[in-house]
């Protein structure tokens, strides 16, 4: 059985269809990175996996229960800790504040404070300082920490890298490195296909909405995936599957 299992999933905003049927699942331990152009529905379905946007259709389920309609505070307790895109750390509260504020909703499991330092160093001396004064990647670093705090089953990680300068991004992977090695699965969001081929089990690419491309994260699939990322699939040869 999968641990997570999107099925038929539509979801958007008003008239505007963002995801379009999309079927994928997640295996325990397992690191996916779900790939596609702007505007291919990928933030909109990791938030409705979380619970912050409503799915018009379809199911969504953890460990074989059906959480489609178990609101977002739930679902973390249920094991499910989503890192938004931008963030969105708390800048007046410390580094070790803004991680607290992930314990909220705690399950047992590994992760406290001690723990998400020791596995994001950079942090460590950081601990005291304002979000608001941190760079981007320590902001990043800090939120991924804060997600962490709740002892999630599933992480779901939106833009790992986007905005951050290369040193502070192979910081950052470093990290989620061993966050993964500990058995931690993870479904994230990463704008750089090479980057997604080499920390992930599995790419997933999504197109207007639709899983248009998956299969193993391999350097030899680069060409095919970036084939589907822009919608050239077809007059490229490439297979599809959904």
């Amino acid at each position: 059985m999968s641990l997570l299992a999107v099925d038929s999933v539509e979801a958007g905003y008003g008239l505007l269809q963002a995801v379009r049927g999309v079927s994928l699942t997640l295996a325990a331990g397992e690191t996916v990175a779900l790939v596609g152009a702007n505007g291919a529905g990928k933030t909109t379905l990791l938030r409705t996996i979380a619970g912050a946007h409503p799915a018009a259709a379809g199911t969504v389920s953890l460990d074989g229960r059906d959480v489609t309609r178990v609101p977002a505070f739930r679902r973390v307790g249920l094991g499910v800790a989503l890192v938004p895109e931008g963030r969105r750390l708390f800048p007046g509260l410390t580094v070790e504040e803004n991680l607290r504020m992930g314990a909220a909703t705690r399950r047992p499991g590994r992760w406290n404070v001690d723990s998400v330092l020791e596995a994001f160093p950079l942090l460590q001396p950081l601990r005291r300082r304002r979000a608001g004064n941190l760079s981007g990647g320590e902001q990043q670093a800090t939120a991924i920490g804060r997600a962490l705090m709740s002892n999630p089953v599933v992480l779901l990680l939106d833009e790992v890298s986007l905005g951050l300068s290369p040193i502070a991004v192979e910081a950052v992977y470093e990290s989620l490195r061993i966050v993964v090695s500990e058995g931690t699965t993870a479904l994230l969001v990463e704008q750089d296909l090479d980057r997604a081929l080499g920390f992930a089990n599995r790419v997933v690419c999504m197109l207007e909405g639709r899983v248009v491309l998956e299969g193993p994260a391999e350097p030899a699939a680069r060409e095919q995936i970036t084939a589907a990322y822009f919608g050239l699939s077809a007059a490229a040869g490439g297979g599809a599957a959904a």
